[in-house]
């Protein structure tokens, strides 16, 4: 059975432009949608005597979050094959579980009773930072959510030859016909040696050089998987997360990496992506790349 796209629901206004995001996501792909809810009602209401005839308040809500949002996205799509699960636990531990078996894990970027002056609401956070599928933080403006800019937004890392992160924007690309901005950026050596013969007195001449080689490098295999994609190549001086939270007003889509070590246990986000989370004005998705512990001294 194909894996789902799996869309988590809180009832919030930014888990419903989530779930509309993940409607045309999974239609764009054709992929079935599986619509969850976790909630800890059971701990906080008891267990519900086996005579019972009355539901607890709590699950009572969390079959009406489910049931409107499965109306809401067969509203939307009515041809899309559709499954719902309301689930007793911890919201980020259903998530992680459900992304196990899934295509792609798209939240909001704040559920119910988030603290107003967070960026970015915790699950959303914690479920980007570990899990095993592709995790879509659903933000940004109408703009953005509705696809009208026909760009994807390709953030390419040290690590990002023919990676998951790259993949996964050119399939994006493809299955929007949109345009793919695949950006490197680069800094100038803080010590640049004067008598260097390759820098002739400019080391940024040297790392923009090598940012356009390592770019290339790292899109060959897929590019040539992928020749109807529009491609962009850009290198830019400076820090990439602002590069790429800049850039993400004119894409409905940024994509980053995300590198995950065997048995470390936490949350597993590099500067780029934590602040494209929280910063970015379009939805982000951040792709996982496992790699081994003999790896961790590279940068």
């Amino acid at each position: 059975m194909e894996s789902p796209l799996v869309a988590g629901v809180d009832g919030s206004d930014a888990s419903l432009a989530a779930l509309d995001w993940a409607v045309d996501e999974a239609v764009r792909h054709g992929l079935p949608l599986r619509i969850v809810h976790a909630s800890l009602w059971e701990r906080y209401e008891g267990v519900v005597p086996t005579w019972a005839t009355d539901r607890p308040s709590g699950q009572i809500l969390a079959e009406n979050i489910v049931g409107t949002a499965a109306e809401r996205a067969r509203s939307r799509a009515p041809d899309l094959p559709l499954t719902t699960a309301v689930l007793a636990e911890d919201a980020s531990t259903a998530l992680l579980r459900e992304g196990q078996d899934g295509a792609i894990l798209v939240v909001g970027s704040r559920g119910r009773g988030e603290f107003t002056d967070l960026l970015l609401g915790s699950v959303g956070l914690v479920v980007a930072a570990r899990a095993h599928c592709p995790v879509v933080v659903v933000r940004g403006d109408r703009h953005a959510l509705e696809a009208r800019h026909g760009r994807v937004l390709l953030g390419v890392g040290e690590h990002d030859v023919d990676s998951p992160a790259v993949r996964f924007a050119f399939r994006e690309a493809a299955a929007r016909d949109a345009e793919l901005d695949a950006v490197r950026t680069w800094r100038r050596p803080v010590h640049e040696p004067i008598d260097h013969p390759l820098l002739s007195g400019d080391g940024g001449v040297y790392a923009a050089e090598r940012a356009s080689e390592l770019l290339d490098k790292a899109l060959e295999a897929a590019a040539s998987e992928h020749p109807g994609v529009r491609l962009r190549r850009t290198t830019i001086e400076g820090p990439a997360h602002r590069a790429l939270t800049d850039r993400s007003a004119a894409a409905d889509l940024l994509v980053v990496g995300a590198r995950r070590r065997d048995g470390l246990v936490g949350l597993e986000l590099g500067r780029v992506a934590h602040r494209a989370l929280h910063h970015a004005t379009c939805p982000v998705a951040v792709v996982p790349q496992r790699h081994r512990e003999s790896t961790e001294g590279e940068q």
